[in-house]
Order: C-alpha cells, then structure tokens, then sequence
C-alpha cells in the first residue's frame, strides 16, 4: 500500500477520533463541571485524556509473517479476436454477459442491416456493420472505425445497450420503425 495514502487515512481517522473525543470531552466538562470536586477537572474528561495518549509503536512485525507480495501472473493471456465478424460479434456479446438468443437477434438484427458488411452504406449515410448515422459516431471506439469490424461492432453494440439495453429490443424495433 503507498505509505502516503496509508499515513493520510490514519491521520484522518485520528483526527476523526480527536474530534469525536474532544466534543465528548467537551459535552462531559460541561455537563460535569458542577458535579466535580472542587479544583479537579472532572472524571470524564480525565479518561477522554487518557484515551488521547500519544501512539506507541508496536513492536515490529517479523519478515516470515508478513504477508507475500503478489506478483503479477503472466499464465492468463488474452487472446486477439479474430474470424469472421460474426465470430467477433458473438464473442463480444457473449463478454458483455448477455445470451445466445440475444447474440441470434443481433444477427438478425445486423444482417437486415448491413449484411455484416464493413463497408456496408446507404442513401441515407447510415455506415459500416451498425449502420451507424452518421458514421463519424464510430469514432469513439477507435480512429480505425472506416475498416475495422471490431471497432464497428464495439461501437454498435454500446449503442444498443444504451439505447435498448438488448438487441433483441433493438430488433423490435426495428421490425416496427424499420431503423433502430
């Protein structure tokens, strides 16, 4: 842990404790002050005082029981998305937790679209396997969005969980507005 955020946490939970204790302490002496003996300060506020001591170090903690640092593990390798962008496209949906019959209507979806074509466009300027209107919005997935499937089908199906939330929902509509 970074020793400055560690010394800054405990310096915010001691002056948290300070706080606390010293508006305790303070209620006390107020509330207390009569019922004193003369002369002495009152036993509430003795007590909060001893609470407050200054920090004795502990003594330290022997190499062999400190816990062992975690390195990095180097046995898990991401694979690079590759095949067709349908292979791409059903990996990703799968990624984002959603099912295989949310991944079929996304098919459905995509092919009544663009076919899955790259560099599918129409009339309109909708573009590429999303048919994205206009196509600069693709951009936000990468630079590459022109000629690169997986930019195209990143970028639409962040479209479809913010606009939908499934792309079965997205088919639905369009099925009934015939754009989605």
């Amino acid at each position: 842990m970074n020793r400055t955020l560690f010394r800054g946490v405990t310096a915010g939970l001691m002056a948290g404790a300070l706080l606390t204790a010293g508006t305790v302490a303070t209620a006390a002496i107020a509330d207390g002050a009569a019922k004193s003996p003369s002369g002495s300060p009152p036993l509430v506020a003795q007590s909060a005082a001893r609470e407050l001591a200054p920090h004795t170090p502990s003594r330290p903690v022997p190499a062999a029981a400190r816990p062992h640092p975690r390195a990095a593990s180097r046995s898990h390798v991401r694979r690079p998305l590759v095949g067709s962008p349908r292979t791409i496209a059903h990996a990703l949906v799968l990624q984002r937790g959603w099912s295989e019959a949310q991944f079929s209507c996304l098919d459905r979806l995509w092919t009544r679209e663009s076919d899955w074509q790259v560099t599918a466009h129409n009339p309109s300027g909708a573009y590429g396997i999303p048919q994205a209107l206009p196509a600069s919005k693709m951009a936000l997935m990468g630079s590459d969005w022109r000629t690169n499937p997986i930019t195209q089908i990143r970028w639409g199906l962040y479209y479809i969980a913010d606009a939908y939330g499934t792309p079965c929902a997205a088919l639905e509509h369009s099925y009934a507005y015939n754009y989605y």
